[in-house]
């Protein structure tokens, strides 16, 4: 499906950006993708980034017919009513959608600022305590997933829907988590459902076309952003 005038501004590490693309993907909507690095260039599209997004200044934003919209969920809802063709991504039962609503605003609370919270773990005791959060939250999405997808292959049923969205974004985070860690957060015996799960979502072609990065280089990535916080550390400890 053409679309009049669908940019999307976004960063290739991000799985916010992912939840962006994924979803105009599932809608076959085409649209320009403009790609800031992570060194925040070029400075047109910092400069654009900062124009559509006053409040935040990051990405992803989503342009269409020239009205930016932001934070990665609230556009993944807006894709979701805007565009028609392709299957719907919230469920139309009101409860079913505020459920959806809630675990997807449970993955950005507690989810994140876990993950991200292993880049700041430093002694073994920190990193022990961000594994066990970890853990906790696949507990619980996976008796959640054993709920909401009523046996199927998705939290959204027969097709992804906006909690796989929301979550299976991460899933090219937790390959690094874990190599870096020596760990195995989606577990086959303890989280069968979730392992299986992740198995069919990034297998799904929506996902596939060119959005989740190497893992080998979002590792790479990740290095450079744990030594950046350890510089930025040490310079503190030494003011």
């Amino acid at each position: 499906m053409a679309a009049s005038n669908v940019k999307v501004l976004g960063a290739w590490p991000s799985p916010y950006t992912m939840r962006v693309r994924i979803a105009l993907n599932l809608k076959n909507v085409d649209y320009e993708y403009l790609e800031r690095n992570p060194e925040r260039g070029p400075p047109e599209l910092s400069e654009l980034i900062h124009k559509t997004n006053p409040v935040h200044k990051m990405v992803p934003v989503l342009i269409h017919n020239n009205k930016p919209i932001c934070e990665s969920l609230i556009i993944v809802q807006y894709i979701d009513e805007a565009f028609t063709s392709g299957p719907s991504i919230l469920p139309s039962d009101p409860y079913d959608r505020s459920v959806a609503r809630f675990w997807g605003a449970y993955i950005d609370d507690k989810w994140y600022s876990s993950l991200f919270g292993t880049l700041q773990a430093k002694t073994e005791e920190e990193i022990k305590t961000t594994i066990e959060g970890l853990s906790t939250t696949f507990e619980l999405l996976e008796e959640a997933f054993e709920k909401i997808s009523k046996g199927k292959d998705f939290f959204g049923g027969d097709t992804i829907g906006y909690i796989d969205i929301a979550f299976g974004t991460n899933l090219a985070w937790v390959r690094v988590f874990e190599k870096l860690n020596l760990v195995k957060l989606l577990d086959e015996t303890k989280t069968p459902n979730l392992y299986a799960w992740s198995k069919k979502f990034c297998s799904v072609p929506a996902v596939k076309a060119g959005i989740f990065p190497e893992t080998d280089k979002l590792l790479e990535f990740v290095k450079t952003l744990i030594a950046k916080y350890d510089g930025l550390l040490h310079h503190r400890e030494n003011v």
